[in-house]
C-alpha cells in the first residue's frame, strides 16, 4: 500500500511538469504510473482513460481520482486530486495577478506560440503509444468515428455512446460464444 505522500507527491509532479491541458498530462500520467510507479499496467491504464473521458470533468483531474482511489480508497483519491491540481491552481492564481500586463508582451506571446507544437506533440504521442496494442478492426472504427464527427459532423456524445453500445454488444456477443461452447 503506498503512503499517501507519495500518491501526493506523484500527481503534484505531474501537475507541476505539465503544460497544454489533461491530454498533453497522459504521457507524463503514463511514464510516471505504469513505467516508473508500476502502480497500473497498461491495458488498466487504457481502461482508466477512458473510464475518465466518459465522465464530466478534466481527463487528467478524472484520472488522479481513479487512480488515486484504486491505489489508497478515498484518501488516495483526496491525495492524487490535490497533488494533481495544486500546482495549476497556484499557476494560475499568480498568472491572473499579473498577465493583464504582460500579455501583450511579445516575449510571452511568442513563448505561448512556441509552446503550441510541443503540446500537439504531447497529444499524438499517448494516442499512437495506446493504439499500439489494440486489435486491427479497432483501427477501422477508429476512422469510422472521425469521419462521422470531423466528415460528417456527428456530435461526439452521440459517436462515444453508440461505441460504448457496440463494445457492450460485441462483448456480450462474444461471451454468449464461450457459453454455448
Amino acid at each position: 500500500m503506498q503512503p499517501l505522500r507519495v500518491i501526493f507527491a506523484s500527481f503534484f509532479k505531474i501537475g507541476l511538469f505539465t503544460f497544454g491541458g489533461g491530454y498533453a498530462m497522459i504521457p507524463i500520467i503514463e511514464r510516471e504510473l505504469i513505467d516508473k510507479r508500476k502502480w497500473i499496467d497498461r491495458g488498466e491504464f487504457l481502461d482508466l482513460l477512458t473510464l475518465a473521458q466518459s465522465v464530466p470533468g478534466p481527463i487528467a483531474v478524472n484520472t488522479s481520482v481513479f487512480v488515486g482511489y484504486r491505489m489508497r480508497g478515498l484518501r488516495g483519491a483526496v491525495a492524487a486530486l490535490t497533488g494533481a491540481v495544486l500546482p495549476s491552481f497556484a499557476l494560475i492564481l499568480v498568472i491572473a495577478l499579473f498577465f493583464a500586463g504582460i500579455r501583450q508582451n511579445p516575449v510571452v506571446d511568442a513563448a505561448f506560440k512556441g509552446m503550441r507544437p510541443a503540446v500537439v506533440a504531447l497529444i499524438v504521442g499517448p494516442v499512437v503509444s495506446l493504439a499500439r496494442g489494440m486489435h486491427p478492426a479497432l483501427y477501422v472504427v477508429i476512422a469510422a468515428a472521425a469521419l462521422a464527427i470531423w466528415g460528417l459532423g456527428w456530435s461526439p456524445i452521440l459517436v462515444l455512446a453508440a461505441a460504448a453500445l457496440s463494445g457492450v454488444a460485441w462483448e456480450l456477443t462474444i461471451a454468449r460464444r464461450k457459453g454455448k461452447r
